[in-house]
């Protein structure tokens, strides 16, 4: 399979915050207008060190400075708190569109396109993988079609049933199947939610994009039925928040398609 690759440039504001003494310049400006000796006091640094990272500041345009009206020599450092709020948003959704503040939660994908098939890996196929296709098909709906198998398929775990019905999502009645079953079906994505699944993960047709969630499995959590249990109800729970990216970014592409 196909990894994609991404090439974006890293955002100049955070070179210009990249260096320690300029975030602690930028963390005390966040609270007040300040003066450089004001700054020096502040952050324990040589004046000429301080106004030099002023400078850097200044030439990100996150940084503005004005003259005081009361005494002309004397010059005020201000954050440019609107900028800074935008560009760090905008950060956030070039990493990943969940990550911009105002991404929607529930997330509803495009009416009107192609329903987008996911298959989700892993081992047995009775915990983690049956547990991303009831979520994903429960918080889906019908813009995406769910399948999930494992390489050495066993039994669903009774476990995984009761960690799902406390999500309100119905997994029970659910059969482990094989991944050989879905070797000749096209996928737009294909997850593995174990490393051993990763690592023997096949070639699909159409080489759909290929994405790894390193979770461990649930069922190998020894000790109290409590504690098994809690093992179970934690992947769910991880799973859901996982799954809840995963539509953001499928709402932007298919907003990107149209």
């Amino acid at each position: 399979m196909t990894l994609p690759t991404t090439a974006a440039p890293l955002p100049g504001f955070l070179r210009a915050l990249g260096h320690e003494l300029r975030w602690q310049l930028v963390a005390a400006l966040a609270r007040s207008d300040l003066r450089v000796q004001e700054l020096v006091e502040q952050v324990k640094r040589p004046q000429n060190l301080v106004s030099y990272h002023l400078t850097r500041l200044r030439e990100s345009e996150l940084v503005h400075e004005r003259r005081s009206i009361a005494d002309s020599r004397e010059i005020y450092y201000s954050l440019d708190l609107d900028r800074m709020k935008t560009l760090i948003a905008e950060t956030g959704e070039a990493l990943h569109p969940g990550l911009h503040p105002s991404a929607p939660d529930p997330v509803e994908l495009p009416a009107g396109i192609p329903p987008v098939r996911v298959l989700f890996l892993c081992t047995h196929n009775s915990a983690r993988s049956q547990m991303a296709e009831g979520l994903l098909r429960a918080l889906g709906g019908p813009a995406v079609e769910a399948f999930s198998a494992g390489t050495e398929p066993a039994q669903v775990h009774p476990l995984a049933v009761k960690a799902m019905d406390d999500l309100d999502i119905d997994i029970r009645g659910r059969q482990a199947r094989p991944l050989n079953i879905y070797r000749d079906d096209s996928f737009d994505y294909v997850i593995t939610v174990c490393d051993r699944a990763r690592e023997n993960c096949p070639v699909f047709p159409g080489h759909p994009e290929q994405i790894h969630w390193s979770f461990p499995d649930p069922a190998a959590v020894t000790g109290s039925e409590k504690q098994r249990y809690e093992a179970f109800k934690t992947t769910a729970l991880q799973l859901k928040t996982r799954i809840g990216f995963l539509l953001m970014m499928l709402a932007r592409r298919a907003e990107e398609i149209e």
